[in-house]
């Protein structure tokens, strides 16, 4: 079974070079003012999420476990960590980790509650569309690691331009660097990404389309640069909405 490359690790440099989003994707301007977070829990995960309500952050469903308390990261004065308390989470009830694991389609959708509002404005979830086509373009924005394997890397916001391949449909979308050769890789999500939101420009602005899920390397190995995998919200919305005034948080239409 080819394994995906998932968003757990123990440590977080925010001292660390500008990077994130593997193959050398740009880092987004003033990213303390953008909706997307860090999330780190106290089993050592690290993923990225993003608000959707000031006091409501979207992620996926394999960066949330039983008995493990969560909190936001941000950058302070000197880059110093400022750490942000999570009141509740939340995934969705039929996330199965082994189907994802296998690069098959679940719901790993998933919801934090924060104990203090952020001051950031929340990214709207994307409204009803058509099927997605190959070639559509999608951004994938994250705190993930740039270099494959070394945590260190991980800290900072980036953003990454990447298309729809194979047959896209509601359960699943995967993507991929149109301008890099298969064969070699270039842009995607990496170890710190999941749980990142994925976007699709609308007359309005950016949407939210899905959240990162998975990534491979090149050629389906273990790693990242090759694929990247995202579950769509199409399906989720009802529990998203449901789940969010269940926490007392309201969200658009």
């Amino acid at each position: 079974m080819r394994r995906a490359t998932l968003a757990f690790t123990l440590v977080v440099s925010l001292s660390a070079p500008a990077a994130a989003v593997v193959g050398g994707a740009p880092e987004v301007p003033d990213p303390t003012s953008q909706p997307e977070v860090m999330i780190v829990g106290s089993g050592g995960t690290f993923c990225s999420g993003v608000a959707i309500a000031p006091d409501l952050v979207l992620t996926a469903a394999h960066c949330i476990a039983a008995n493990t308390t969560y909190k936001l990261v941000e950058g302070g004065p000197d880059r110093k960590p400022v750490f942000k308390d999570v009141a509740k989470a939340a995934r969705h009830p039929q996330f199965s980790l082994k189907t994802m694991l296998a690069h098959r389609a679940t719901a790993d959708v998933a919801l934090l509650k924060l104990v203090r509002p952020l001051t950031v404005r929340p990214a709207p979830l994307m409204p009803a569309r058509a099927r997605v086509a190959p070639g559509e373009t999608f951004i994938l924005r994250g705190y993930g690691a740039s270099v494959d394997g070394n945590g260190d890397s991980a800290g900072r916001l980036r953003e990454a331009a990447l298309v729809a391949t194979g047959q896209p449909g509601n359960l699943q979308l995967r993507l991929i660097d149109p301008k890099a050769p298969a064969s070699k890789g270039g842009l995607g999500a990496c170890t710190g990404d999941s749980g990142a939101p994925v976007y699709q420009e609308t007359p309005s602005g950016l949407a939210i389309y899905g959240v990162m899920s998975w990534a491979t390397a090149p050629g389906g190995e273990s790693g990242c640069g090759g694929l990247t995998g995202v579950t769509p919200l199409e399906l989720y919305r009802p529990w998203i909405k449901d789940q969010a005034k269940k926490m007392g948080s309201g969200i658009g239409p």
